[in-house]
């Protein structure tokens, strides 16, 4: 029972790993694709100069600007590979000191183990942290993370570039998010993404809003009719809101107009970029919580009057809204659970029945009678007996 379950703790750790290597694959595809571009520029540029010096038609002064040029693209080339090298660096630094954390389990044998106490508490602080980053309170995150020392644990400049995005596109500004979009067009392709369709569309939306028609139509025709193969009749629809105000009752119009759209488009871009970085949906916190929530709900959990002092799933104002919808726990063996005391009725503790029919554990009938001068009031129905009147119970 005091064993270490790594295999049920490791299941849960997936995204702690895997967030820095898709930062590390991310930031070397950026870096390959500047690379490249850059060197193909610089061949082609190397090759103009050759060609016309070879042909005596480009003269000193003129060779030595187009070389000056080439070298100051190569110098921009050398600080950029720099930066990029120093990402690489903390990404890379970063993946091993989490799986070291995660080593560090594989050599603890039980739960009582100190070792397993410090283990738990860095966990628990990493998962704190993320709750608070994917709240938006990134700068008390930050704090408790370095307050902790486990700023290589967590992904605070991720969610906070995250929550720059967020902010522009409540103050109504799309020019964040599809900067975003542009730095990972390819993966979004290949997601088969519609959030950058979407963030144009609300772009064309608010120019005809402010009845700006002949700019409306010059961006349908520079960002949205390279996404008619997929979304013609979107695009078709939107033309057709020239024709109507802003205070429209039309009901498809007016959907269109509706400023909710907003809201709708930071819940997508935050949908993709958790599937980019490979975060689940819902903070490590919820799912932890759900998961020894859901072990522990059973039948009895549901109704108010059998409620268990000492269930957190029994607590309907507090952790019993979010283990709602969790499915009930699988028991082969019942367990009998008294509603006074919280405690479990076994042999030491057996179950007594009062002349009413309830049940409850002997040992807080006893501590009831020893505070009342031998009396017992049922906590349900006010009936008051006597230890002598009890009846013990056996379950077959």
């Amino acid at each position: 029972m005091n064993k270490v379950n790594h295999d049920g703790i490791i299941a849960l750790e997936q995204p702690f790993v895997k967030v820095p290597f898709e930062q590390l694959k991310k930031t070397f595809r950026t870096s390959q694709k500047y690379y490249e571009k850059e060197l193909a520029h610089l061949g082609s540029s190397l090759g103009d100069l050759v060609a016309k010096t070879n042909a005596d038609k480009v003269t000193p002064e003129e060779a030595s600007k187009s070389i000056e040029a080439m070298v100051t693209r190569l110098q921009n080339l050398k600080r950029k590979l720099a930066d990029v090298k120093a990402e690489e660096t903390l990404f890379t630094t970063r993946s091993k000191i989490r799986l070291d954390h995660l080593n560090e389990l594989t050599t603890i044998t039980t739960v009582d183990s100190p070792e397993f106490k410090r283990w738990n508490r860095v966990r628990l602080d990493r998962v704190l942290v993320d709750y608070l980053l994917r709240r938006g309170f990134t700068e008390t995150a930050g704090k408790v993370a370095t307050e902790a020392g486990i700023e290589q644990m967590v992904d605070v400049e991720l969610f906070a570039q995250a929550s720059r995005v967020e902010e522009a596109l409540q103050r109504h500004s799309c020019s964040e998010c599809l900067q975003w979009c542009s730095d990972n067009k390819s993966n979004l392709r290949k997601m088969k993404s519609t959030l950058e369709f979407n963030l144009r569309l609300q772009e064309y939306i608010e120019l005809v809003r402010a009845r700006r028609m002949t700019e409306a139509i010059a961006y349908v025709r520079k960002h949205l009719t390279s996404w008619a193969e997929t979304h013609l009749r979107e695009i078709q629809q939107a033309m057709g809101l020239m024709a109507f105000p802003p205070e429209t009752q039309c009901a498809p119009y007016k959907k269109l107009y509706d400023s909710n759209r907003w809201h709708t488009l930071i819940l997508q871009f935050r949908t993709d970029n958790f599937a980019l970085c490979s975060l689940p949906s819902q903070p490590l916190l919820s799912i932890t919580l759900q998961a020894g929530l859901s072990a522990l709900k059973t039948p009895q959990c549901l109704h108010p009057e059998q409620r268990n002092i000492h269930c957190p799933v029994c607590a309907a104002d507090t952790l019993g809204v979010l283990a709602e919808k969790l499915p009930l726990s699988h028991h082969v063996n019942s367990t009998i659970v008294c509603r006074i005391s919280g405690a479990i009725m076994n042999w030491d503790n057996p179950p007594m029945a009062l002349e009413n029919g309830q049940v409850y554990s002997f040992n807080a009938l006893q501590d009831m009678a020893a505070k009342n001068n031998g009396k017992i009031t049922c906590p349900r129905t006010g009936l008051v007996c006597e230890m002598s009147q009890l009846k013990k119970v056996f379950i077959s």
